[in-house]
């Protein structure tokens, strides 16, 4: 995965990347109706965040939080693992908070030629590596399965998750017949812990496969707004994101494969920087190459990192974007 190199440095300047994830509380009144955790007051702490466990008097041991519904951190619902009925009472959540800002460097000028090497070898897209082929009648979540290139493991913190090999975006894909357009939320982690979600609507069109915009590493669940009548995959694009923040391509000084000289003309999105929603674009940015990931090929992209990245007033922002969501 990522490497990172310093090439030069004027004067005493000792700096590295802060990617630490820290532990997060939330306090809040709530109860839990089937899967639907119903939040009405917060008390104190942190913002809920998908992949907390839930604790309190009423509340099944085990349960997590999977994803956004009403709710974006603070009173509204939220999907829950099992199924249950919980009264309404005081609830406790825990779980990973966002990243820090990065380390200052308090002396010297700092870095001069510093880049960041995102060194990887992408594995091929599969339209069904994610969720196989299936005909949900009703709203709710698809039923996952690893496939190629995916994995299926248990976090630090408990949470079991559909892991890819590198962040990358997701695919759905209808079948033959008459598609009812649906919106599926996608709900996962990134690359470095952050909790984030994405919302994509499938085709209404058959055999119509609608990518997504942001690059996943980790999936918990996915889940339907309705029934589809035909059926519908979820898989792994060749869309890869970015482990830094790239809000210009010009900050891109090479992209090569195998050992070779010659520029991959693939097409970058540039972060997103405003406040991210579940249909906003990816916070740190995406490359698609021109060249098809096979599992074999070596991708290089050397990133060259602005002073809001690296410098002495460097931020987790300028550094990783802006918060997921």
């Amino acid at each position: 995965m990522p490497q990172f190199s310093d090439d030069l440095f004027l004067g005493n300047a000792v700096a590295y990347q802060g990617t630490g994830i820290y532990p997060t509380t939330s306090l809040f009144t709530a109860s839990i109706a089937t899967t639907v955790l119903t939040v009405t007051a917060m008390l104190s702490s942190d913002p809920i965040i998908v992949g907390q466990f839930v604790d309190s008097a009423n509340i099944a041991a085990g349960t997590y939080i999977t994803a956004f519904l009403t709710g974006s951190g603070g009173v509204g619902t939220y999907s829950v693992n099992a199924s249950q009925t919980a009264a309404s009472a005081t609830t406790t959540a825990a779980g990973n908070s966002s990243l820090t800002n990065p380390a200052p460097m308090p002396n010297g000028v700092g870095p001069l030629g510093r880049i960041y090497v995102f060194d990887v070898v992408p594995q091929a897209s599969v339209a069904n590596n994610i969720a196989v082929a299936q005909t949900p009648t009703t709203a709710g979540a698809l039923t996952l399965a690893a496939g190629s290139g995916v994995r299926f493991v248990t976090r630090s913190d408990g949470v079991a998750v559909y892991q890819l090999d590198c962040p990358r975006a997701v695919v759905v894909t209808t079948g033959a017949g008459s598609p009812v357009t649906s919106s599926f939320t996608v709900s996962g982690y990134d690359f470095y812990g952050q909790p984030m979600t994405e919302l994509i609507v499938s085709g209404a069109v058959a055999s119509t496969a609608t990518p997504g915009k942001k690059a996943f590493y980790q999936i918990i669940s996915i889940t339907g707004t309705a029934g589809t009548v035909v059926t519908v995959t979820f898989g792994t694009t060749q869309l890869l994101g970015f482990p830094v923040r790239v809000f210009d391509g010009s900050y891109i000084a090479h992209v090569g494969w195998n050992s070779t000289f010659a520029i991959d003309t693939g097409t970058i999105a540039v972060a997103a920087t405003l406040t991210a929603t579940n249909i906003t674009g990816d916070v740190r940015g995406t490359f698609n190459p021109s060249t098809v990931p096979d599992g074999i090929k070596r991708l290089v992209i050397g990133i060259l990192l602005p002073a809001i990245a690296v410098g002495p007033n460097a931020t987790r922002v300028g550094a990783f974007g802006v918060n997921q969501a």
